[in-house]
């Protein structure tokens, strides 16, 4: 029996963790939960944004389930899962994106997966600001290493998977360093990688080309900034941030997340919606070599999301938290 750590986060977080764990009850998944919280709600209760007890549960375990953590704008404490990343080298950040039966979007055919470089680039936290002459530096770090490490990670998959190319999104022709570097060690590994197409694209050409013909792309990888707003982009291609995974994966340890915000505005009120996370918890299966049992939730998800009534109301449904879990559940075989 698997045990994993479970981050329910905070606002609409741990409703729906909530609805996770009864899927995941119901289909008979044979893994314990360990709950551990991180966060704001964690901080005013004992004092600590990641307490040690996560940290040992996490070393521990060596995967979770994480809920949304509330991360103040432009001021307040450093992002939790920032934090969270550069504590355990959490180097990838996978986002799938697929065109889903029963979301209405303006594209179709999109199924694509894209892989962030997730602890350096701009989110290394090296900043100065200089008061005197109100002037701001932020500065870029990009590795060899870490520029490796991801690419690797890209071309494995596409190889795993039988997806036959990766685009590499860079900004070379003016980051002549740190762009550069990028480009030039995925040129390097994808030598390893023979049955693997490799193409490169300027970042805002990338941007262009996701929303025109996104159909034409399967794995990406990119930078951090790039990749953040990349992976966005891409989610609002199939529905948005409310129906996407998330997973942040290193050589030992892997968090998946539902990449959305904790919506303190709806919380409590019983009517989020849960696919982010539920999607995320079947990335972690697969993760864990529980695939039959990913499947079979997968299904009942698709089968419910094909159904629009039996949605909540972000998707254009009637269900609440609670119901739209129970229509899953009831299509679990």
């Amino acid at each position: 029996m698997k045990q994993v750590t479970l981050i329910p986060g905070d606002g609409i977080g741990p409703e729906i963790t909530e609805a996770v764990k009864a899927v995941f009850s119901a289909a008979n998944v044979p893994l314990t939960w360990e709950e551990e919280n991180a966060g704001q709600t964690t901080f005013d209760a004992v004092g600590e944004l990641i307490p040690q007890t996560l940290i040992d549960s996490l070393n521990k375990n060596k995967v979770a389930l994480k809920g949304p953590i509330t991360t103040p704008v432009g001021k307040g404490f450093k992002s939790v899962n920032v934090q969270l990343r550069q504590m355990f080298d959490l180097y990838a950040n996978v986002r799938p994106a697929k065109t889903t039966p029963g979301i209405h979007t303006r594209f179709e055919n999109v199924d694509l997966v894209l892989f962030r470089e997730n602890t350096e680039g701009l989110y290394s936290g090296l900043e100065i600001f200089d008061e005197r002459l109100q002037i701001a530096d932020s500065i870029s770090r990009v590795t060899r290493v870490g520029c490796e490490k991801i690419v690797r990670a890209a071309f494995e998959y596409a190889k795993k998977h039988n997806c036959g190319k990766v685009t590499v999104a860079h900004k070379a022709n003016i980051l002549k360093n740190a762009g550069a570097l990028l480009l030039r060690v995925a040129s390097e590994v994808a030598k390893d990688y023979p049955s693997v197409q490799m193409e490169d694209k300027i970042i805002d050409n990338m941007c262009m080309q996701l929303v025109m013909k996104p159909e034409q792309f399967k794995v990406i990888v990119t930078t951090n900034l790039f990749g953040d707003i990349l992976s966005d982009l891409c989610a609002g291609l199939v529905g948005g941030l409310g129906v996407v995974a998330g997973a942040n994966i290193g050589d030992e340890i892997a968090i998946f997340e539902a990449v959305h915000g904790s919506a303190p505005d709806i919380a409590g009120k019983g009517i989020a919606n849960p696919t982010a996370l539920l999607r995320s918890a079947i990335m972690m299966l697969h993760h864990i070599d529980l695939k039959e049992e990913a499947s079979r939730i997968e299904a009942a998800l698709e089968a419910t999301l094909a159904n629009q009534e039996e949605c909540t109301g972000d998707l254009g449904g009637k269900a609440n938290t609670t119901e739209f879990a129970q229509h899953i559940i009831s299509k679990l075989k």
